[in-house]
Order: structure tokens, then sequence, then C-alpha cells
């Protein structure tokens, strides 16, 4: 299996945002750089739990492929959510960090609420209307979100992708 690379998606982003026949990028262009900013963020969510649960050496496997569908849109943004909080609700309380999550993930988390966000604006809102400082702006989160991921302690992330997966109740 060839799971999206997100420096791929981060890389296609900027491109798209380059001048067109020395103008500015049309509102296509920019809309689809601001969703593949935060599908950047996504896939390296999915990329990890699966790595997490069946293991990288296995991604060319249907298990591999079946834990990578496993994330919702929707549960992503829950757990955003809940990491950006200064404490955490009763149900997650026992299963945060000690000491609270990092600054990374906490940095992960909301950014990724924003990208989120902007994406649904750029694929849905006819009306919106974006302009290049904001799609930078927003490329550059995204990549931004992805190194803060990376250097978040190990169990941090750990925790973090297991409660995506297995939210309590």
């Amino acid at each position: 299996m060839t799971i999206p690379n997100p420096d791929h998606l981060i890389d296609q982003a900027r491109q798209l945002l380059l001048p067109v026949s020395g103008g500015a990028p049309r509102q296509v262009d920019i809309r689809r750089a601001i969703s593949a900013a935060y599908y950047a963020v996504f896939h390296t969510v999915l990329a990890a739990t699966a790595d997490m649960v069946v293991g990288a050496r296995d991604r060319a496997t249907a298990r591999y492929a079946l834990a990578y569908r496993a994330v919702a849109h929707f549960a992503f943004r829950v757990i955003c959510e809940e990491t950006k909080k200064p404490q955490p609700t009763a149900k997650y309380k026992q299963f945060v960090p000690t000491a609270g999550w990092d600054g990374h993930i906490r940095a992960f988390a909301i950014a990724s609420i924003e990208l989120q966000l902007k994406r649904h604006n750029a694929d849905y809102d006819p009306l919106a209307r974006f302009t290049m400082v904001e799609a930078t702006s927003t490329v550059d989160m995204a990549a931004d979100a992805i190194v803060q991921f990376a250097k978040a302690a190990a169990d941090h992330r750990k925790t973090f992708l297991t409660l995506l997966l297995f939210p309590p109740r």
C-alpha cells in the first residue's frame, strides 16, 4: 500500500500557490492548497496510528489499510479539542499524562483544529474567498504542526493516538 506522504502534500500545496502566467493563483488552486495542507496533517496521524497498531513494516497489508482508514475526521477533532484544554475532562483525566500534554502535542492539536476548519471552508463554502497570504500561512501552519507532532514525547504521541482510536466512554 502506498500511503500519501505528508511532505508531498505540503509540496503540492506550495506548488498550487505559485503564480500562474504571471498572475495570482486561481481561487480553486488556493482552496486545494488549503485542503492539501490539512490532509498532510491528517495523513500524518493516520500513518502514525496504523504504524502503532499494525506496524510500519506491514504497510502493504489489508490489516494496515483497515487501521489506516479507522480514523474519522470528527474523532480527530474531538481528541484535538480535548488535548488543547488546560485541564482534561473527567472521562479523559486518567489517561492524560500526569503532568498534562506536552507543548508539542498541544500545539499540534490547536493547529489541527484550525486547519480542519480552514479545510471545511475551502472545500464547502462557495462564498469564501482566500488570499495568498492566508493560504501560505495555512500551508506553513500544517508543515509546523507535522514537526510539532514529530517532536512530541513518544509516550504523549502514543497516548494521543490511543485516545483517538479508543475514546473513553
